[in-house]
């Protein structure tokens, strides 16, 4: 693992947010698995507006505590087909805070949202602030 891979993951599993340079830089949740960032788009959850068309995103993980940039990485953007990857809606569940209808949002997300997987492919720098 290099120092860039090993900054993406502990980054993406400290801090429950990103930025993702889309339109504008958004602000979006996230869970990390399996080597890989998931969200959730659409419906009732959080707007990225174009996100799925793309085959690549530019991501910024920041600092829990300070703000502080931690890692910039560009990340190949792929749909996962919710149906065949319980695990991955699971862990995205788990990691949804205040959701009104918490037991419900596996089938609520198969209907109105997409799940991303954003998979590092590389990094464009490390630590500070901006």
């Amino acid at each position: 693992m290099t120092d860039n891979t090993l900054a993406i993951e502990e980054g993406a599993k400290k801090s429950g947010i990103l930025w993702l340079d889309l339109d504008r830089p958004r602000l979006a949740w996230h869970a990390w698995h399996d080597g890989a960032i998931y969200l959730v788009t659409g419906g009732e959850e959080q707007a990225l507006p174009g996100l799925t068309g793309l085959e690549s995103v530019r991501v910024t993980l920041r600092s829990k505590d300070n703000g502080a940039r931690l890692v910039v990485f560009d990340a190949a953007v792929s749909v996962v087909e919710q149906a065949a990857e319980p695990e991955v809606v699971a862990v995205l569940a788990k990691e949804r805070l205040n959701a009104r209808d918490s037991e419900r949002l596996p089938g609520r997300w198969a209907q109105e949202s997409t799940v991303v997987r954003l998979t590092p492919v590389a990094a464009a720098g490390s630590a500070g602030a901006a």
